[in-house]
Protein backbone atom coordinates (compact mmCIF):
# COMPACT_ATOMS: atom_id res chain seq x y z
CA UNK A 1 0.00 0.00 0.00
CA UNK A 2 2.61 2.23 0.91
CA UNK A 3 4.89 1.88 -2.17
CA UNK A 4 1.41 2.34 -4.21
CA UNK A 5 0.44 5.60 -2.13
CA UNK A 6 3.96 6.77 -3.30
CA UNK A 7 3.21 5.48 -6.87
CA UNK A 8 0.37 8.14 -7.13
CA UNK A 9 1.88 10.92 -5.52
CA UNK A 10 3.60 11.24 -8.30
CA UNK A 11 0.75 11.87 -9.95
CA UNK A 12 -0.55 14.20 -8.40
CA UNK A 13 2.16 16.65 -8.91
CA UNK A 14 2.05 16.04 -12.58
CA UNK A 15 -1.59 16.55 -12.83
CA UNK A 16 -1.61 19.90 -10.09
CA UNK A 17 0.71 21.05 -13.02
CA UNK A 18 -1.70 20.69 -15.71
CA UNK A 19 -4.39 22.18 -14.45
CA UNK A 20 -6.47 22.64 -10.59
CA UNK A 21 -9.94 22.16 -11.93
CA UNK A 22 -9.04 18.65 -13.66
CA UNK A 23 -7.43 17.56 -10.08
CA UNK A 24 -11.00 16.42 -9.37
CA UNK A 25 -10.48 13.61 -12.20
CA UNK A 26 -6.82 12.24 -10.61
CA UNK A 27 -8.22 12.04 -6.79
CA UNK A 28 -10.83 10.13 -7.90
CA UNK A 29 -8.99 7.74 -10.26
CA UNK A 30 -6.43 7.51 -7.27
CA UNK A 31 -9.39 6.70 -5.05
CA UNK A 32 -10.80 4.09 -6.59
CA UNK A 33 -7.79 2.46 -7.11
CA UNK A 34 -5.92 2.99 -4.26
CA UNK A 35 -9.77 1.48 -2.19
CA UNK A 36 -9.47 -1.87 -3.90
CA UNK A 37 -7.31 -2.26 -6.65
CA UNK A 38 -8.45 -5.32 -7.85
CA UNK A 39 -12.04 -3.79 -7.80
CA UNK A 40 -10.98 -2.18 -11.30
CA UNK A 41 -13.00 0.06 -11.14
CA UNK A 42 -13.39 2.38 -13.82
CA UNK A 43 -13.75 6.57 -14.41
CA UNK A 44 -17.42 7.46 -14.86
CA UNK A 45 -17.97 8.37 -18.49
CA UNK A 46 -18.49 12.17 -17.35
CA UNK A 47 -15.28 12.01 -15.72
CA UNK A 48 -13.44 10.34 -18.64
CA UNK A 49 -15.10 12.43 -21.62
CA UNK A 50 -12.80 15.33 -18.85
CA UNK A 51 -9.57 13.77 -19.04
CA UNK A 52 -9.60 13.13 -22.77
CA UNK A 53 -10.09 16.53 -23.74
CA UNK A 54 -7.53 17.67 -21.51
CA UNK A 55 -5.58 14.90 -23.11
CA UNK A 56 -6.16 15.71 -26.64
CA UNK A 57 -5.72 19.48 -25.65
CA UNK A 58 -1.85 18.93 -24.83
CA UNK A 59 -1.31 16.78 -27.52
CA UNK A 60 -2.91 19.07 -30.18
CA UNK A 61 -1.27 22.31 -28.84
CA UNK A 62 2.10 21.00 -27.42
CA UNK A 63 2.95 17.96 -28.65
CA UNK A 64 1.67 18.18 -32.79
CA UNK A 65 3.51 21.61 -33.44
CA UNK A 66 6.91 19.66 -32.66
CA UNK A 67 5.82 16.62 -34.86
CA UNK A 68 4.92 19.24 -37.79
CA UNK A 69 8.85 20.93 -37.36
CA UNK A 70 10.51 17.36 -36.95
CA UNK A 71 8.55 16.13 -40.08
CA UNK A 72 9.05 19.16 -42.18
CA UNK A 73 5.43 19.45 -42.83
CA UNK A 74 4.36 23.49 -42.29
CA UNK A 75 0.42 22.25 -43.05
CA UNK A 76 -1.64 19.09 -42.53
CA UNK A 77 -5.06 18.85 -43.96
CA UNK A 78 -7.52 16.55 -42.81
CA UNK A 79 -10.77 15.80 -44.42
CA UNK A 80 -13.68 13.52 -43.78
CA UNK A 81 -17.32 12.50 -43.78
CA UNK A 82 -19.74 11.49 -41.49
CA UNK A 83 -18.98 7.55 -40.56
CA UNK A 84 -15.98 7.46 -42.49
CA UNK A 85 -13.67 9.00 -40.43
CA UNK A 86 -9.77 9.39 -41.55
CA UNK A 87 -8.35 7.29 -38.81
CA UNK A 88 -6.37 10.15 -37.66
CA UNK A 89 -9.12 12.33 -37.12
CA UNK A 90 -10.76 9.67 -35.13
CA UNK A 91 -7.74 10.03 -32.51
CA UNK A 92 -8.92 13.99 -32.75
CA UNK A 93 -13.03 13.14 -31.90
CA UNK A 94 -13.90 15.42 -29.11
CA UNK A 95 -14.96 12.84 -26.40
CA UNK A 96 -18.94 13.97 -26.74
CA UNK A 97 -18.41 13.51 -30.25
CA UNK A 98 -18.70 9.93 -31.78
CA UNK A 99 -18.43 10.65 -35.39
CA UNK A 100 -17.21 13.34 -37.67
CA UNK A 101 -19.99 15.84 -38.42
CA UNK A 102 -21.09 16.61 -42.52
CA UNK A 103 -17.92 16.98 -44.23
CA UNK A 104 -14.94 17.93 -41.06
CA UNK A 105 -11.98 19.51 -42.41
CA UNK A 106 -9.17 20.37 -40.37
CA UNK A 107 -6.00 22.55 -40.95
CA UNK A 108 -3.48 22.63 -38.81
CA UNK A 109 -0.70 25.32 -39.35
CA UNK A 110 2.63 26.14 -38.27
CA UNK A 111 4.78 29.38 -39.27
CA UNK A 112 8.59 28.26 -39.70
CA UNK A 113 9.95 31.40 -39.05
CA UNK A 114 7.28 32.89 -36.19
CA UNK A 115 6.89 29.27 -34.91
CA UNK A 116 3.16 30.25 -34.65
CA UNK A 117 1.10 27.27 -34.44
CA UNK A 118 -3.15 27.36 -35.53
CA UNK A 119 -5.41 24.60 -35.94
CA UNK A 120 -8.93 25.50 -37.42
CA UNK A 121 -12.09 23.72 -38.98
CA UNK A 122 -13.37 24.73 -41.73
CA UNK A 123 -16.61 23.10 -40.56
CA UNK A 124 -20.56 24.09 -39.72
CA UNK A 125 -19.35 23.07 -35.81
CA UNK A 126 -16.13 24.09 -33.37
CA UNK A 127 -14.38 20.87 -33.29
CA UNK A 128 -15.06 20.06 -29.62
CA UNK A 129 -13.44 22.92 -27.06
CA UNK A 130 -10.03 22.55 -28.84
CA UNK A 131 -10.53 23.54 -32.67
CA UNK A 132 -12.58 26.49 -33.42
CA UNK A 133 -14.28 26.46 -36.67
CA UNK A 134 -13.95 29.78 -39.03
CA UNK A 135 -16.02 29.07 -41.81
CA UNK A 136 -18.51 31.82 -42.17
CA UNK A 137 -21.30 30.22 -44.30
CA UNK A 138 -23.11 33.33 -45.09
CA UNK A 139 -19.71 35.08 -46.29
CA UNK A 140 -18.57 31.94 -48.16
CA UNK A 141 -21.22 29.25 -49.19
CA UNK A 142 -18.63 27.13 -50.64
CA UNK A 143 -16.97 24.87 -48.07
CA UNK A 144 -14.16 24.24 -50.33
CA UNK A 145 -13.42 27.90 -51.62
CA UNK A 146 -13.28 28.59 -47.91
CA UNK A 147 -10.50 26.36 -47.38
CA UNK A 148 -8.65 27.43 -50.00
CA UNK A 149 -8.86 30.58 -49.14
CA UNK A 150 -7.77 29.79 -45.73
CA UNK A 151 -4.94 27.96 -47.56
CA UNK A 152 -3.78 30.94 -49.87
CA UNK A 153 -4.01 33.12 -46.91
CA UNK A 154 -1.11 30.86 -44.98
CA UNK A 155 0.96 30.13 -47.56
CA UNK A 156 2.30 27.29 -46.80
CA UNK A 157 5.63 25.62 -48.16
CA UNK A 158 3.70 21.98 -48.22
CA UNK A 159 0.33 20.87 -47.60
CA UNK A 160 0.42 17.55 -46.18
CA UNK A 161 -2.42 15.00 -46.85
CA UNK A 162 -3.22 11.33 -45.48
CA UNK A 163 -1.80 9.55 -48.42
CA UNK A 164 0.38 6.52 -47.82
CA UNK A 165 1.40 3.47 -50.31
CA UNK A 166 1.80 1.13 -46.58
CA UNK A 167 0.58 2.62 -43.78
CA UNK A 168 -3.21 2.88 -43.09
CA UNK A 169 -3.56 4.67 -40.80
CA UNK A 170 -1.71 7.44 -42.69
CA UNK A 171 -3.58 6.76 -45.85
CA UNK A 172 -7.05 8.11 -44.45
CA UNK A 173 -8.34 10.38 -47.55
CA UNK A 174 -10.63 9.88 -50.08
CA UNK A 175 -10.29 10.00 -53.40
CA UNK A 176 -13.20 11.98 -53.82
CA UNK A 177 -12.16 14.21 -51.21
CA UNK A 178 -8.42 14.93 -53.00
CA UNK A 179 -9.98 15.60 -55.88
CA UNK A 180 -12.01 18.45 -54.06
CA UNK A 181 -9.33 19.79 -52.90
CA UNK A 182 -7.19 19.51 -56.22
CA UNK A 183 -9.57 21.01 -58.40
CA UNK A 184 -9.92 23.97 -56.67
CA UNK A 185 -6.31 24.52 -55.71
CA UNK A 186 -4.23 26.91 -58.32
CA UNK A 187 -1.50 25.01 -60.07
CA UNK A 188 0.81 26.97 -57.76
CA UNK A 189 -0.84 25.02 -54.27
CA UNK A 190 -1.16 22.17 -56.45
CA UNK A 191 2.62 21.48 -56.63
CA UNK A 192 2.98 21.62 -52.60
CA UNK A 193 0.99 18.78 -52.07
CA UNK A 194 2.84 16.26 -50.30
CA UNK A 195 1.91 12.94 -48.50
CA UNK A 196 1.67 13.27 -44.93
CA UNK A 197 2.56 9.90 -43.58
CA UNK A 198 5.64 10.44 -41.25
CA UNK A 199 3.69 13.19 -39.70
CA UNK A 200 0.83 10.85 -39.34
CA UNK A 201 2.67 8.24 -38.55
CA UNK A 202 4.64 10.68 -35.72
CA UNK A 203 1.38 11.32 -34.28
CA UNK A 204 0.02 8.03 -34.03
CA UNK A 205 2.93 6.32 -32.71
CA UNK A 206 3.89 9.62 -30.41
CA UNK A 207 3.07 9.19 -26.24
CA UNK A 208 2.85 12.41 -24.12
CA UNK A 209 4.18 12.18 -19.99
CA UNK A 210 -0.10 12.47 -19.02
CA UNK A 211 -1.06 9.05 -21.54
CA UNK A 212 2.33 7.43 -19.91
CA UNK A 213 0.43 8.81 -16.64
CA UNK A 214 -2.54 6.64 -16.70
CA UNK A 215 -0.80 3.79 -19.35
CA UNK A 216 -0.03 1.75 -16.39
CA UNK A 217 -3.29 1.98 -15.12
CA UNK A 218 -4.87 0.37 -18.19
CA UNK A 219 -2.12 -2.34 -18.22
CA UNK A 220 -3.33 -3.19 -14.55
CA UNK A 221 -6.67 -3.49 -15.12
CA UNK A 222 -6.11 -5.56 -18.12
CA UNK A 223 -3.84 -8.16 -16.31
CA UNK A 224 -6.29 -7.89 -12.97
CA UNK A 225 -8.78 -9.44 -15.50
CA UNK A 226 -6.40 -12.32 -16.83
CA UNK A 227 -5.91 -12.85 -12.98
CA UNK A 228 -9.51 -13.38 -11.97
CA UNK A 229 -10.27 -15.58 -15.48
CA UNK A 230 -7.68 -17.46 -14.82
CA UNK A 231 -8.49 -18.89 -11.14
CA UNK A 232 -10.90 -20.79 -9.67
CA UNK A 233 -13.38 -17.62 -9.20
CA UNK A 234 -14.07 -18.55 -13.32
CA UNK A 235 -12.79 -22.20 -13.73
CA UNK A 236 -13.51 -25.11 -12.94
CA UNK A 237 -11.05 -27.71 -14.04
CA UNK A 238 -13.25 -30.88 -15.79
CA UNK A 239 -15.73 -28.67 -16.66
CA UNK A 240 -15.34 -25.28 -17.72
CA UNK A 241 -14.02 -25.06 -21.43
CA UNK A 242 -11.50 -22.29 -22.96
CA UNK A 243 -14.35 -20.80 -24.90
CA UNK A 244 -16.53 -20.72 -21.63
CA UNK A 245 -13.21 -18.13 -20.61
CA UNK A 246 -13.35 -16.01 -23.49
CA UNK A 247 -16.85 -15.23 -23.22
CA UNK A 248 -16.62 -14.62 -19.44
CA UNK A 249 -13.53 -12.21 -19.87
CA UNK A 250 -15.96 -10.44 -23.15
CA UNK A 251 -18.73 -9.62 -20.57
CA UNK A 252 -16.47 -8.86 -17.80
CA UNK A 253 -15.15 -6.35 -19.86
CA UNK A 254 -18.55 -5.18 -20.69
CA UNK A 255 -19.82 -4.61 -17.50
CA UNK A 256 -16.83 -2.23 -16.64
CA UNK A 257 -18.24 -0.35 -18.87
CA UNK A 258 -14.86 -0.95 -21.26
CA UNK A 259 -14.49 -2.12 -24.80
CA UNK A 260 -12.36 -4.76 -26.28
CA UNK A 261 -10.51 -4.35 -29.59
CA UNK A 262 -10.71 -7.59 -30.28
CA UNK A 263 -12.13 -11.04 -29.33
CA UNK A 264 -10.19 -12.77 -26.78
CA UNK A 265 -8.41 -16.51 -27.50
CA UNK A 266 -7.50 -19.09 -24.36
CA UNK A 267 -5.90 -21.97 -25.61
CA UNK A 268 -4.06 -25.07 -23.70
CA UNK A 269 -0.75 -27.14 -24.16
CA UNK A 270 -0.99 -30.58 -22.39
CA UNK A 271 0.92 -33.96 -22.60
CA UNK A 272 -1.79 -35.59 -24.18
CA UNK A 273 -4.56 -34.40 -27.14
CA UNK A 274 -3.54 -30.89 -27.50
CA UNK A 275 -1.79 -29.10 -30.57
CA UNK A 276 0.94 -27.06 -30.76
CA UNK A 277 -0.79 -23.42 -30.35
CA UNK A 278 -0.69 -22.20 -34.11
CA UNK A 279 -1.34 -19.23 -35.26
CA UNK A 280 -4.36 -20.32 -37.17
CA UNK A 281 -7.32 -17.88 -36.02
CA UNK A 282 -9.63 -20.51 -35.28
CA UNK A 283 -11.41 -20.89 -32.07
CA UNK A 284 -10.30 -23.29 -29.13
CA UNK A 285 -13.11 -25.33 -27.33
CA UNK A 286 -10.64 -27.76 -24.93
CA UNK A 287 -12.00 -28.47 -21.57
CA UNK A 288 -9.53 -27.03 -19.35
CA UNK A 289 -7.92 -30.01 -16.60
CA UNK A 290 -5.54 -30.03 -14.20
CA UNK A 291 -2.07 -29.81 -15.50
CA UNK A 292 -2.84 -27.82 -18.61
CA UNK A 293 -0.94 -25.23 -19.72
CA UNK A 294 -2.86 -22.18 -20.55
CA UNK A 295 -2.67 -18.95 -22.51
CA UNK A 296 -4.58 -15.81 -23.03
CA UNK A 297 -4.46 -13.49 -25.73
CA UNK A 298 -6.38 -9.85 -24.05
CA UNK A 299 -6.85 -6.35 -24.34
CA UNK A 300 -8.83 -3.72 -23.56
CA UNK A 301 -9.45 0.03 -24.79
CA UNK A 302 -9.84 2.82 -22.05
CA UNK A 303 -8.96 6.50 -22.14
CA UNK A 304 -8.02 6.55 -25.67
CA UNK A 305 -5.70 3.66 -25.45
CA UNK A 306 -5.03 -0.14 -26.15
CA UNK A 307 -3.59 -2.85 -24.25
CA UNK A 308 -2.42 -5.66 -25.89
CA UNK A 309 -1.36 -8.72 -23.27
CA UNK A 310 -0.26 -12.31 -23.69
CA UNK A 311 0.25 -14.66 -20.23
CA UNK A 312 0.31 -18.08 -19.05
CA UNK A 313 -1.23 -19.92 -16.62
CA UNK A 314 -0.56 -23.85 -15.18
CA UNK A 315 -3.74 -25.96 -13.76
CA UNK A 316 -2.70 -27.15 -10.46
CA UNK A 317 -2.84 -31.12 -10.06
CA UNK A 318 -4.30 -32.20 -6.54
CA UNK A 319 -1.51 -32.18 -4.32
CA UNK A 320 0.58 -29.28 -6.34
CA UNK A 321 1.89 -26.43 -4.92
CA UNK A 322 3.67 -25.17 -8.04
CA UNK A 323 4.00 -25.61 -12.08
CA UNK A 324 6.36 -28.69 -13.04
CA UNK A 325 10.24 -27.69 -12.87
CA UNK A 326 10.33 -28.47 -16.37
CA UNK A 327 7.59 -25.98 -17.31
CA UNK A 328 9.06 -23.13 -15.49
CA UNK A 329 12.14 -23.65 -17.00
CA UNK A 330 10.41 -23.56 -20.36
CA UNK A 331 9.00 -19.85 -18.97
CA UNK A 332 12.24 -18.89 -17.71
CA UNK A 333 13.55 -19.14 -21.81
CA UNK A 334 10.71 -17.16 -22.81
CA UNK A 335 11.84 -14.36 -20.89
CA UNK A 336 15.19 -14.78 -21.66
CA UNK A 337 14.11 -14.38 -25.56
CA UNK A 338 11.93 -10.87 -24.23
CA UNK A 339 15.33 -9.76 -22.19
CA UNK A 340 17.71 -10.44 -25.56
CA UNK A 341 14.81 -8.33 -27.67
CA UNK A 342 14.52 -5.22 -25.29
CA UNK A 343 18.35 -4.85 -24.80
CA UNK A 344 18.76 -4.38 -28.36
CA UNK A 345 16.10 -1.27 -28.81
CA UNK A 346 18.24 1.56 -29.85
CA UNK A 347 16.92 4.67 -31.10
CA UNK A 348 17.33 5.07 -35.01
CA UNK A 349 17.48 1.42 -35.63
CA UNK A 350 14.88 0.29 -37.99
CA UNK A 351 12.21 -3.00 -36.52
CA UNK A 352 14.29 -5.31 -38.98
CA UNK A 353 17.72 -4.12 -37.35
CA UNK A 354 16.33 -4.83 -34.26
CA UNK A 355 14.30 -8.31 -34.95
CA UNK A 356 17.48 -9.85 -36.90
CA UNK A 357 20.10 -9.10 -34.05
CA UNK A 358 17.39 -10.34 -31.39
CA UNK A 359 16.83 -13.94 -33.58
CA UNK A 360 20.50 -14.58 -34.01
CA UNK A 361 21.44 -13.99 -30.53
CA UNK A 362 18.63 -15.74 -28.78
CA UNK A 363 19.35 -18.37 -31.48
CA UNK A 364 23.65 -18.46 -30.76
CA UNK A 365 22.24 -19.41 -27.09
CA UNK A 366 20.20 -22.21 -28.21
CA UNK A 367 17.10 -20.68 -28.09
CA UNK A 368 13.99 -21.61 -30.55
CA UNK A 369 12.71 -17.69 -30.68
CA UNK A 370 9.92 -16.23 -33.02
CA UNK A 371 9.45 -12.09 -32.37
CA UNK A 372 6.26 -10.41 -33.80
CA UNK A 373 6.26 -7.04 -31.67
CA UNK A 374 3.99 -4.14 -33.37
CA UNK A 375 3.21 -0.57 -31.99
CA UNK A 376 0.49 -0.03 -29.86
CA UNK A 377 -1.06 3.59 -28.21
CA UNK A 378 -4.40 4.75 -29.85
CA UNK A 379 -4.56 1.78 -31.92
CA UNK A 380 -4.11 -1.94 -31.00
CA UNK A 381 -1.94 -2.55 -34.14
CA UNK A 382 -0.94 1.02 -34.24
CA UNK A 383 1.17 2.95 -36.81
CA UNK A 384 5.30 3.00 -36.35
CA UNK A 385 7.53 0.60 -36.03
CA UNK A 386 7.05 -2.94 -36.80
CA UNK A 387 9.53 -5.35 -35.38
CA UNK A 388 8.68 -8.80 -37.22
CA UNK A 389 5.51 -10.76 -38.07
CA UNK A 390 4.93 -14.49 -37.06
CA UNK A 391 5.21 -15.09 -40.51
CA UNK A 392 7.46 -12.81 -41.39
CA UNK A 393 10.78 -13.74 -39.54
CA UNK A 394 13.04 -12.52 -42.21
CA UNK A 395 11.85 -9.07 -41.98
CA UNK A 396 8.78 -6.74 -42.64
CA UNK A 397 8.81 -4.33 -45.68
CA UNK A 398 8.19 -0.76 -44.91
CA UNK A 399 6.77 -0.78 -41.50
CA UNK A 400 9.90 -2.73 -40.18
CA UNK A 401 12.03 -0.32 -41.95
CA UNK A 402 11.07 2.00 -39.82
CA UNK A 403 12.92 3.62 -36.90
CA UNK A 404 12.68 3.44 -34.09
CA UNK A 405 11.75 6.58 -32.05
CA UNK A 406 11.43 7.59 -28.43
CA UNK A 407 8.44 7.90 -26.46
CA UNK A 408 6.74 5.30 -28.33
CA UNK A 409 4.69 2.17 -27.02
CA UNK A 410 5.01 -1.71 -27.86
CA UNK A 411 3.10 -4.69 -27.40
CA UNK A 412 6.41 -7.01 -27.18
CA UNK A 413 5.09 -9.92 -28.58
CA UNK A 414 7.06 -12.96 -29.02
CA UNK A 415 7.50 -16.42 -28.12
CA UNK A 416 10.15 -19.48 -27.81
CA UNK A 417 9.53 -22.91 -28.85
CA UNK A 418 10.61 -25.55 -26.31
CA UNK A 419 10.86 -29.35 -26.35
CA UNK A 420 9.92 -31.01 -23.04
CA UNK A 421 10.90 -34.57 -22.48
CA UNK A 422 8.08 -35.22 -20.16
CA UNK A 423 5.50 -34.16 -22.45
CA UNK A 424 7.39 -35.31 -25.46
CA UNK A 425 6.80 -32.88 -27.32
CA UNK A 426 7.24 -29.35 -28.48
CA UNK A 427 5.41 -26.39 -26.38
CA UNK A 428 5.60 -22.40 -26.81
CA UNK A 429 6.10 -19.88 -24.31
CA UNK A 430 3.76 -16.80 -25.46
CA UNK A 431 4.07 -13.60 -24.17
CA UNK A 432 2.54 -10.11 -25.10
CA UNK A 433 3.63 -7.74 -22.39
CA UNK A 434 2.83 -3.78 -22.79
CA UNK A 435 6.37 -1.30 -23.15
CA UNK A 436 7.85 1.89 -23.55
CA UNK A 437 11.08 2.53 -25.08
CA UNK A 438 12.07 6.98 -24.04
CA UNK A 439 15.21 8.49 -23.82
CA UNK A 440 16.20 6.22 -21.07
CA UNK A 441 15.77 3.09 -22.69
CA UNK A 442 12.73 0.51 -22.48
CA UNK A 443 11.07 -0.15 -19.80
CA UNK A 444 7.42 -2.44 -19.19
CA UNK A 445 4.68 -0.16 -18.43
CA UNK A 446 3.40 -1.87 -15.43
CA UNK A 447 5.74 -4.88 -14.66
CA UNK A 448 5.81 -8.10 -16.56
CA UNK A 449 5.17 -11.61 -15.68
CA UNK A 450 7.83 -13.85 -14.14
CA UNK A 451 6.36 -16.96 -13.19
CA UNK A 452 3.11 -19.07 -14.19
CA UNK A 453 -0.22 -17.74 -12.77
CA UNK A 454 -1.58 -20.83 -10.80
CA UNK A 455 -5.43 -21.98 -11.18
CA UNK A 456 -6.24 -23.86 -8.11
CA UNK A 457 -3.44 -22.15 -5.79
CA UNK A 458 -4.07 -23.56 -2.33
CA UNK A 459 -5.33 -21.22 -0.12
CA UNK A 460 -4.26 -19.79 3.25
CA UNK A 461 -4.77 -21.34 6.60
CA UNK A 462 -5.70 -24.85 5.00
CA UNK A 463 -4.00 -28.18 5.72
CA UNK A 464 -3.31 -31.61 3.97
Amino acid sequence: MHALLAFWAKRVKIWAVLGGKHLKILILFTALFITNINAQDILPLKERAAFVNKLQKERLNKLLPQLMEKTDIDMWVLIAREYNEDPIIKTMLPPTWLNARRTTILVFSLDKKTKNFESVAIARYAFGDNIPSIWDKDKQPNQWEALKDYIVSKNPEKIGLNISSYESLADGLSKYHYDQLYNVLSPKFRKKITSAEDLAIAWIETRTDLEMTVFSQLVEISSSIIREAFSTKVITPGITSTDDVVWWMREKVLSLGLDTWFHPTVDVQRKDNSDLYAFDNKSKFDIILPGDLLHCDFGISYLTLNTDTQELAYVLKPGETDAPDFLIKAFKEGTRVQDIFTNNFKQGLTGNEILRRSLEQGKAEGLRPSIYTHPLGTYGHSAGTTIGMWDSQGGVPFTGDHPLQYNTAYAIELNTTVYVEEWEKDIRIMLEVPGFFGENGFRYINGRLKEFLLVGSKQTGLED
